[in-house]
This record gives C-alpha cells, sequence and structure tokens, in this order.
C-alpha cells in the first residue's frame, strides 16, 4: 500500500521564490519546503492559474530576457501537480473571494486546499489575512513538516 503524502497547496509567491531568489525574503525557508517536495514528505499543489501568475511575476521582476525564459522552463520541472478548475471550485472560489474580500484569483489558491484538504503556504499577505475555520494558512516563515 502506498501512503499517501501530506497536501500542500503552494502559492505564486513560493513559486516564485524558487525561480529567481533576488529581492525575496525567507529563501531558507521555501528552499525547505522545496527538498520536503523533493524528498516526498510533502505534495504540492497549485491551481493551473498559478503558471500564469508566475509568468507575469518574473516578468515584471526586470530581468532579461533569457534569465526570464530559463525560469519559466525550470517552472516545469518543479514537482507541482497544476489543478485545473472545475464548476463546483470555480463557485467555492467565488464564495470565498466574497467571503474574504480578496480577488478571485487570490481566492482560488484557499479554494484548491479547501477541496484537496491541505494547508496553504505563502507569503502573500492577502492569504493569511483571512479566517476561514476550514483552511489551514501556514506563513512561509513558520514552514516546518
Amino acid at each position: 500500500m502506498t501512503k499517501r503524502l501530506k497536501p500542500i497547496v503552494i502559492d505564486t509567491s513560493i513559486i516564485v521564490k524558487w525561480l529567481n531568489k533576488e529581492k525575496e525574503l525567507h529563501i531558507e525557508q521555501a528552499d525547505r519546503l522545496f527538498q520536503d517536495a523533493r524528498g516526498q514528505k510533502i505534495e504540492l499543489f497549485a491551481p493551473e492559474l498559478a503558471k500564469y501568475e508566475t509568468g507575469n511575476a518574473i516578468l515584471y521582476k526586470g530581468i532579461s530576457l533569457p534569465e526570464s525564459k530559463q525560469s519559466m522552463v525550470t517552472l516545469y520541472t518543479i514537482p507541482i501537480k497544476f489543478v485545473l478548475w472545475d464548476e463546483e471550485v470555480a463557485l467555492e472560489t467565488m464564495k470565498i473571494a466574497h467571503e474574504t474580500k480578496i480577488t478571485y484569483c487570490d481566492a482560488s489558491f484557499l479554494a484548491l486546499a479547501k477541496k484537496i484538504k491541505a494547508s496553504l503556504v505563502t507569503e502573500n499577505p492577502k492569504h493569511q489575512k483571512p479566517t476561514l475555520r476550514d483552511i489551514n494558512v501556514i506563513p512561509l516563515k513558520d514552514w516546518k513538516v
């Protein structure tokens, strides 16, 4: 019988740290999270949307085109399971966005965590503000397996 790994949802704030560490905080914790995934202590998930947000974040870091392209190539080597939305999750995302007064995009990470019964690890303060009893949000600075 295969042991199920602990599911962890990560948001774009975490992914960007792995691709370009320039001007990023909590790199040591981000690296530990990455190693926990590589060592199969946890399983990483993110909504498909995270790929596009990551592209935007890398674009606006002001790095060269070759470096930006290399960052995007690296994105596809990270052991993240990107999840496509279905109607159920889209509706839950809208509910969370309304309840917490955050953007639909930000709420998508919380909705995914709720759906797969995972914790959300983030550096994004918008994700840390909502008080949703059924979603565990862990600030990156506090990451421990």
